[in-house]
């Protein structure tokens, strides 16, 4: 890790969201938030959360400001409860975090949220972690944030020691060898009412096809490295688009059933659908919210960004390049 900046007292980060080509869903270990099957993972440089921890003398409570509005966290808290007890630091902390694009929509802000959480909590305590450890710690917050510590393609590991120290991300290839874009279709900017955290857990508990989801999970994985490895675009996509098919029958399945779609997701998805069929490689992926994400090459991304504007029920289009890694603001800027 870089010199903290700021200091032992306060430094600041950025990460930035990730989308699940090989989707995540259900936990291995509820109390560790130990992923119950692996996943792959692209980071996006246009989704990201910019972060600011100060441990305060004399404070007598954690605050945590999100985009501007003081709220409760107990993940948020659980993650400073590490790093000071990592430090041998009794001070709370002020942590203040931005996201630029819809918080708690489907967009993966936990995701950066807690990526750079870890990076700038770690700092303001003067700690010096691996980008290793930088995950698992991450992880401790959400799942998917240990993901978003690195940029490009990433693949996380559920791992299988019980104390969940083998359940991390690593990356799998870096942004330059094979740039995608990836146009995100924002149907709805409302928080959505089912949180993936409550929603792992019922589907889980309720859905018939949960078992298969988690038994097929390997062979989802080892399909997608040798795509990445050859990078084999159409494959990627078919397989994108296949772990997130999967995902949503799984939750459509759940007692009550977790429905995050509506009437522009599915108008988006059909958009891809014909867009391809008009000889355009494109592929859509979707996670825990009603957007839509496509993936395409870099040269096809505003044809694909028009046809998904012009699509009922998007309200806006956002284009991204693969992104990099969570970082000290000031360190990498």
């Amino acid at each position: 890790m870089d010199t903290p900046v700021g200091g032992p007292t306060g430094a600041a980060a950025r990460a930035h969201s990730n989308i699940a080509l090989i989707k995540y869903w259900g936990k291995r270990d509820e109390a560790l938030n130990v992923p119950a099957v692996g996943s792959i993972s692209i980071t996006l440089d246009a989704l990201s959360t910019d972060t600011r921890v100060t441990f305060v003398p004399g404070l007598r409570h954690d605050e945590f400001w999100l985009n501007d509005q003081r709220t409760q966290s107990k993940r948020v808290l659980g993650v400073l409860n590490l790093v000071r007890e990592r430090a041998g630091l009794s001070f709370r902390a002020r942590v203040t975090s931005t996201n630029n694009f819809p918080t708690g929509a489907g967009l993966a802000s936990s995701a950066s949220g807690f990526a750079a959480l870890a990076v700038a909590a770690s700092a303001a305590a003067g700690l010096t972690p691996s980008t290793r450890e930088l995950s698992i710690l991450a992880r401790r917050g959400s799942g998917s944030a240990a993901r978003s510590i690195y940029g490009g393609y990433v693949e996380m590991h559920t791992g299988t020691r019980p104390d969940g120290m083998d359940a991390f991300a690593e990356p799998v290839l870096d942004t330059d060898p094979w740039p995608l874009s990836v146009v995100v279709a924002i149907t709805s900017h409302t928080a959505k009412t089912v949180s993936s955290t409550l929603g792992m857990a019922g589907s889980r508990a309720t859905s018939p096809f949960y078992p298969a989801w988690v038994d097929t999970a390997k062979n989802d994985l080892a399909d997608m490295r040798a795509a990445i490895a050859t990078l084999d675009f159409p494959r990627l996509g078919e397989l994108a688009e296949y772990s997130c098919l999967k995902l949503h029958a799984l939750m459509l399945t759940s007692r009550p059933p977790l429905i995050y779609w509506n009437a522009g997701t599915v108008a988006a998805m059909h958009t891809v659908h014909e867009l391809r069929q008009q000889g355009i490689a494109v592929y859509f992926t979707i996670d825990a919210g009603p957007q839509v994400k496509a993936l395409c090459a870099p040269a096809d991304a505003a044809l694909v960004a028009r046809a998904l504007a012009e699509t009922p029920g998007v309200q806006e289009t956002r284009t991204s390049a693969l992104g990099p890694g969570a970082y000290l603001m000031g360190a990498q800027e």
